[in-house]
């Protein structure tokens, strides 16, 4: 029993001698904060050394502890970076004059009457800060509002701007009359400057244009169906069936470059003369008198006969006569069979072996033929003489549309920044935003 009360005895002493060093050290600290205010100013370093003072402090009994505390956290709160933590200081500050007013008995003094404005100055500080904390809520939700209202609108043009594309393979530069070639897949088509499809791309695999006409061809050797496009005329249609010009052909044949007199030449098979063709009166070409023709050949002694069934004999050896490409040229074919042999020049009376010269020779315009020897192209006069190249009457571009092709592969035709397809159009994605915002 001695020894228990003696332990007791002990223990007591012990806590006592504790509780009294947490004391004295919380007291130490709490002059250090009053003298850095009194001294310095320092309301930083008192608020340490309160803290520090608070550490060793379970209640705070002393009035004048009680407004130390909330005039540091007050003195210092506007030098916290977040209004978070503004407002913490203050809630401590509000906390600590609260105390203070616990433990003030007399409120009739100066001291409870500056303590009582302090805690006013504390609650509308809060109060201040609580509606700037609002007003920069607010102003953080409209910035995400807006943000979310320009994302939307960032997609809707985007979706337009997709929509103003053109999904196709290639297309070719334009010509004067702002028509271009454009590949899609395996066929080919015809489009203009605004993006405008004029012939779709789903039916012909090779085309041959020169002077502003284009001719389509369902396969590119031997084809058995054609389409012309008048980039002049901005007409388009199917050339007639080729047994319609000759009931035994099957096919057109070689096709040759169309010309600015709206002539074609092809050379069907099973045919014993080439197909002429006048593009723009959709007609076929022929002699109007044979007989005269030859009369005045033989008068001029580019042949040496002819008979009743359109033979002529030339240098000694006979040929079926073959119409005329024009310019004085005529094809002379085998007298049995479908063989396309030579060209007759009735100029100067020269004969063009299809073995040693041309396989194939166009139409004539303007003092020139296209020719064709071991499937390259030639031009030549009316003699067969080589020539240079005639100027394409395709003509350059001079329009302003400016073609992109796109990450996804799509073309997008632009005018001066502007998105166009056809009568759509659709501005920069800046001036779109811009646009929008200017009408809220």
């Amino acid at each position: 029993m001695k020894k228990f009360i003696l332990f007791f005895y002990l223990f007591s002493i012990t806590i006592v001698g504790y509780s009294q060093t947490n004391k004295d050290i919380a007291d130490v600290y709490i002059k250090r904060a009053k003298e850095a205010i009194s001294s310095l100013i320092d309301f930083e370093s008192a608020l340490e050394y309160f803290e520090k003072a608070m550490s060793y402090t379970d209640t705070i009994t002393d009035k004048d502890v009680a407004i130390l505390g909330s005039r540091v956290y007050f003195e210092t709160h506007h030098k916290q970076e977040s209004f978070a933590e503004q407002l913490r200081y203050l809630d401590e500050a509000e906390k600590y004059s609260k105390q203070y007013f616990v433990l003030a008995k007399n409120k009739s003094t100066e001291e409870f009457i500056t303590a009582t404005e302090d805690y006013v100055l504390i609650l509308e500080t809060k109060e201040e800060l609580k509606e700037e904390v609002k007003k920069v809520e607010e102003e953080e939700l409209r910035k995400q509002k807006e943000l979310r209202k320009i994302d939307s609108l960032k997609t809707i043009w985007s979706n337009k701007s997709e929509l103003l594309s053109v999904k196709v393979d290639s297309i070719y530069p334009f010509n004067k009359n702002n028509i271009a070639l454009y590949k899609n897949k395996d066929f080919y088509g015809i489009i203009n400057d605004v993006g405008e499809i004029l012939v779709t791309a789903n039916e012909y695999k090779d085309v041959v244009y020169f002077d502003g006409y284009f001719i389509f061809k369902n396969i590119p050797e031997e084809p058995t169906k054609l389409f012309c496009f008048n980039s002049n005329a901005k007409s388009s249609f199917p050339l007639m069936p080729v047994s319609e010009f000759n009931t035994l052909s099957t096919h057109y044949g070689k096709v040759m470059l169309p010309r600015a007199n709206g002539r074609l030449v092809t050379y069907p098979n099973n045919s014993f003369q080439p197909l002429v063709y006048d593009l723009n009166a959709r007609k076929v070409v022929k002699i109007a008198n044979e007989e005269d023709l030859f009369k005045n050949l033989k008068k001029a002694d580019v042949i040496d006969k002819f008979n009743n069934d359109g033979e002529v004999r030339v240098l000694k050896e006979w040929y079926l006569f073959g119409g005329h490409l024009g310019g004085g040229i005529h094809p002379l074919y085998a007298t049995e069979g479908y063989n396309l042999l030579a060209f007759l020049c009735s100029i100067d009376g020269k004969v063009l072996n299809i073995n040693t010269d041309y396989q194939f020779i166009g139409n004539f315009y303007n003092g020139n033929f296209q020719a064709i020897n071991s499937n390259k192209t030639y031009w030549i006069n009316q003699n067969g003489t080589k020539v240079a190249e005639p100027k394409n009457e395709n003509g350059t571009y001079s329009g302003i549309t400016v073609i992109t092709k796109l990450e996804n592969g799509a073309y997008q035709f632009t005018r001066d920044g502007i998105i166009i397809l056809g009568n759509e159009q659709l501005e920069k994605m800046v001036d779109y935003l811009r646009k929008f915002q200017k009408s809220e």
